[in-house]
């Protein structure tokens, strides 16, 4: 009872992990049905086809092993030698028709499953010595549905055979009326036939026995609703983990960043929500990049670090709003922005200077930022 319960709560369908898993173990869907068929078709194709030369092959084999001499007979080292040219030549003959066989079962059996090599499906297991389990497997409901098949399919070939048998059964007669040769070459001819005919009706089961087969497999797979949140938490880690990396990786950024903020150029404020350090090397042909970043307590320390290490702040509530949200850190800024930053560092890069007796201080540019260049969420407000 608690087996049934726990298979009418399996509801949610298999996903790829457990398909995977699965097939890890060697548990993929089969077709016996299918296997069968594949080979009943292969095997009578290749005996039409191969029918002539197979017929003379054998009749050379049969001729060798019924014209010994009767003073070979009494001779210990030619019976030997002749029989194994005899066997090697029936072998031969056979050997392209069991080639062809041995392809339709690997064929067949790869044809919905794939391939699938495990040695688990090998491991020892002691519920496999278990009797109860091995009743309750014999009279389960797949049991049942395997006898109730190979009855169907037993009475479907059987009424096929008999009534193909019937309708051949003058040309089975006349076989012994024929020579020898040609007689093995109709024979074998007969038997493709013949299995081709009897092949129609496994096809039938066939194509009923896939489908069921695949819907099985499924239903085997099938999961609750705790397994499929349990198998996402194993997959994409459990939330508290996640938000614990999360934050260690927000603490590394932090700090590395922090770490690089002496090396600016200036930072530009909000003055108090936002914080956006540039960094500028005219040895390269690149823009101004952003080299750290922050709002509310992580502006607070940029600029506490930057004051500590003189690099200047240049309070300008547009464009360290804009930069904060179009660039991360590393970037190199937008083009849209590069005349406003240009004019913040040209007079940053003034500043650092010494003023000569006279000269006045230059005076603060008010970059000019365009709403329109920046739509979407990266919009002023």
């Amino acid at each position: 009872m608690a087996e049934e319960a726990q298979q009418q709560d399996k509801t949610e369908d298999p996903t790829q992990k457990r398909r995977n898993d699965a097939r890890k173990k060697g548990d993929v869907p089969r077709s016996r049905e299918l296997t069968m068929t594949g080979v009943m078709l292969s095997g009578a194709g290749a005996l039409i086809l191969l029918a002539r030369p197979m017929g003379r092959n054998l009749l050379e084999a049969f001729g060798a092993g019924f014209s010994i001499e009767r003073e070979q007979l009494f001779d210990p080292g030619y019976l030997g030698p002749a029989f194994a040219e005899i066997g090697t030549k029936g072998i031969l003959s056979l050997l392209p028709l069991g080639i062809v066989l041995v392809l339709a079962v690997f064929l067949g059996a790869i044809s919905i499953g794939g391939w699938s090599f495990s040695m688990q499906a090998a491991n020892f297991k002691a519920e496999r010595l278990n009797p109860l389990k091995g009743f309750k497997r014999i009279f389960s409901a797949n049991a049942i549905n395997e006898l109730v098949k190979a009855m169907a399919k037993f009475s479907l070939v059987a009424a096929i055979s008999v009534s193909w048998l019937w309708f051949r059964a003058e040309d089975l007669l006349s076989l012994g009326r024929q020579p020898i040769a040609p007689a093995i070459e109709e024979a074998l001819r007969i038997c493709a036939v013949s299995l081709l005919v009897v092949s129609t009706g496994l096809i039938v089961i066939t194509a009923v026995d896939v489908p069921f087969q695949l819907r099985q497999y499924d239903k085997k797979l099938r999961m609750t609703r705790q397994q499929v949140k349990d198998e996402f938490k194993e997959t994409e880690g459990r939330p508290e983990v996640k938000s614990r990396i999360r934050a260690l990786q927000q603490q590394i950024a932090t700090r590395r960043m922090m770490e690089e903020l002496p090396t600016a150029d200036v930072v530009i404020t909000n003055p108090t929500h936002f914080a956006v350090a540039l960094k500028y090397d005219d040895s390269t042909t690149g823009a101004p990049r952003v080299i750290a970043k922050g709002k509310d307590l992580v502006a607070k320390r940029i600029r506490e670090i930057a004051t500590e290490n003189r690099v200047p702040l240049f309070s300008a509530p547009p464009l360290a709003r804009v930069l904060f949200k179009t660039t991360d850190i590393g970037d190199e800024i937008p083009a849209q922005l590069y005349t406003a930053v240009a004019q913040v560092l040209a007079y940053v890069f003034q500043l650092s200077e010494t003023l000569r007796p006279g000269q006045h201080r230059p005076q603060a540019p008010v970059p000019e930022i365009n709403e329109d260049d920046f739509p979407g969420p990266y919009k002023m407000r």
